[in-house]
């Protein structure tokens, strides 16, 4: 059984920062992409940040690039999105996924979303 759990996220003043991960657990030999994406109340989810293996082609939404940094520890299976200079339409749910989880001892799966965890931004 493979797993993602989001944590880090909070209630913050604009301009605040918060760092959330994205943690797998279960029988993981490694996680290929991981994307974030977010939820606002009454909206579609929109994609965020991705990453690829060993650190390669982080990219980000035009919303976040310059505010928001994608980093992962494959050593750990943990990936995170350090969010600064926060924004009040920063609020909703984030949620990661992975688009590869490649299982011990073999096999893969796909899709995989973690719970997500809520970001609220206001003052």
């Amino acid at each position: 059984q493979v797993q993602l759990a989001e944590s880090g996220g909070g209630s913050v003043q604009p301009g605040g920062s918060l760092t959330l991960s994205c943690a797998g657990s279960g029988n993981i030999r490694s996680i290929g992409q991981v994307n974030w994406y977010r939820q606002a109340p009454g909206k579609q989810r929109e994609w965020v940040a991705s990453i690829f293996v060993r650190n390669s082609g982080p990219t980000y939404a035009d919303f976040v690039k310059g505010r928001f940094t994608i980093r992962r520890d494959d050593a750990r299976n943990v990936v995170t999105l350090q969010m600064n200079n926060l924004k009040p339409e920063d609020t909703a749910v984030y949620k990661c996924k992975a688009d590869q989880v490649y299982l011990r001892p073999a096999g893969q799966t796909f899709d995989v979303w973690g719970r997500g965890t809520q970001v609220t931004v206001s003052s």
